[in-house]
């Protein structure tokens, strides 16, 4: 019986000789991610989905493998998408379900399993349905994704310390309309109180980023604490949401309240639209709880926000609720663009800083880096550095990076900012209310 190396190697050789064959390299996709070899089996999805853009199946494989990798908003862009049509695959109900739980949202995703299993009886994972609580008896801790009552305290709340960042403005290449920006929003009404005050102007409020991932908005976020020596609080999803009924609502406000105790004070949300999804698409009342919960703690209905500074970031700012973007919330919507050819070459000079490195030309660099985030350079001064420490090792002889070392790797690292505006330039083509999108439409030039 062949190996199943031998398989994949006969597979790839009858590809080489069929490259237009969508089904073989379906078959090597799934033979690939079977075997655990994700990114091999993401990229020959991606190949078949270039040839077959209209394959549910091929749809479907792809945003498997991308859950498989804990990329779960490339995988949920794949999956809204396959929802919205009449004949949704069962499948694709399965992994919503999957993907819903991974974000703490239980109860909606009761309700696509059993959309699922419903269609596709064979679909049924018993693994997934106990965790769901779905048939559970009296004295199961869930049912149908919600906790039973407990009289205990579940336990304390989110244990977030506040940092103090050394990182300012300096320290961020490029984005100075960016800057600018948040200068004129978070830092001006600390370091102009007076004048500020003098015009009725409160000092705090909400700022929006946008944009693919990796492009700086984390980064941008810290340093914006650090530039006015403010101090700085990082809260993700985890924070958050809880499993424990009213346990999410409770944990929101103990971090607001945490902000305004340390003001100044920038608070700052990632992926805010995991905890801020739009109500219009909920059927579950826990999650429209959280965001009214949000909501009334942004405009300060029970304590003043004074000297707190509201910071989020979102790869996809059509998944956030409408009343987010209501004056006095996040009423600066900033998109967050790859950076330019100035940018990157300033970026490059930011991450040579204390590398052996020998005279190069950055420019040159940034002019070969199209499109590449600033998380995409760091990776091509990743995959250089490894290739000087593999030559090192072989010749006992450490050599410092050259210009030529960091194009070479340059050409091995694909700017992952791409699939990011394939799905954006929908999003701003056709549900662009009220313009909300057209910095998108402007990068396109479209």
């Amino acid at each position: 019986m062949p190996s199943s190396d031998d398989s994949i190697r006969a597979l790839r050789e009858a590809l080489r000789h069929s490259p237009a064959n969508v089904p073989l390299r379906l078959h090597l996709a799934r033979s690939l991610a079977g075997l655990g070899r994700l990114e091999e089996a993401e990229d020959e999805y991606r190949q078949a989905l270039a040839q077959a853009p209209n394959d549910d199946g091929v749809k479907l494989g792809l945003a498997e493998v991308y859950f498989q990798q804990d990329k779960n908003t490339h995988a949920l862009v794949i999956v809204e998408d396959l929802l919205k049509r009449p004949d949704t695959p069962p499948a694709a109900y399965l992994l919503h379900a999957r993907l819903l739980l991974r974000a703490g949202d239980a109860q909606r995703a009761v309700h696509q399993y059993r959309q699922a299993v419903d269609a596709d009886a064979s679909l049924a994972d018993v693994e997934l349905a106990g965790r769901l609580g779905i048939n559970a008896g009296p004295e199961a801790e869930v049912s149908e994704g919600r906790v039973r009552a407990s009289y205990e305290d579940p336990g304390d709340g989110p244990g977030i310390s506040v940092e103090r960042p050394k990182i300012s403005f300096s320290d961020v290449g490029g984005m100075e309309a960016l800057k600018e920006e948040i200068r004129l929003k978070i830092i001006y009404p600390l370091t102009h109180a007076e004048l500020y005050r003098a015009y009725g102007k409160a000092i705090g409020g909400g700022l929006l980023m946008y944009g693919p991932p990796g492009c700086g908005k984390t980064y941008l976020a810290r340093a914006t604490a650090g530039e006015i020596k403010a101090g700085f609080l990082s809260v993700g999803i985890n924070d958050v949401l809880d499993m424990w009924i009213g346990r999410s609502e409770r944990n929101l406000h103990e971090l607001f309240d945490q902000a305004r105790r340390n003001a100044p004070c920038v608070l700052f949300f990632d992926e805010v639209d995991a905890l801020g999804a739009s109500r219009a698409d909920m059927r579950a009342s826990a999650g429209r709880q959280l965001i009214n919960q949000f909501l009334s703690e942004m405009d300060g209905a029970e304590s003043s926000n004074e000297g707190v500074l509201i910071l989020a970031a979102t790869n996809a700012p059509w998944h956030l609720d409408a009343a987010f973007r209501r004056p006095g919330r996040f009423d600066r919507i900033l998109f967050v663009p790859p950076p330019d050819q100035t940018a990157r070459a300033e970026i490059f000079r930011i991450l040579c800083r204390g590398k052996p490195v020998g005279t190069l030309d950055y420019d040159h660099l940034a002019k070969k880096t199209d499109q590449f985030s600033g998380a995409d350079l760091k990776a091509v001064l990743d995959q250089a550095v490894e290739a000087k420490l593999r030559a090192a090792l072989a010749s006992g002889v450490p050599q410092p990076l050259s210009t030529a070392d960091l194009a070479a790797a340059a050409k091995a690292v694909r700017p992952t900012t791409r699939e990011w505006f394939s799905t954006a330039r929908n999003y701003a083509l056709y549900s662009n209310q009220g313009g909300a999108y057209d910095d998108i439409l402007k990068y396109l030039k479209i």
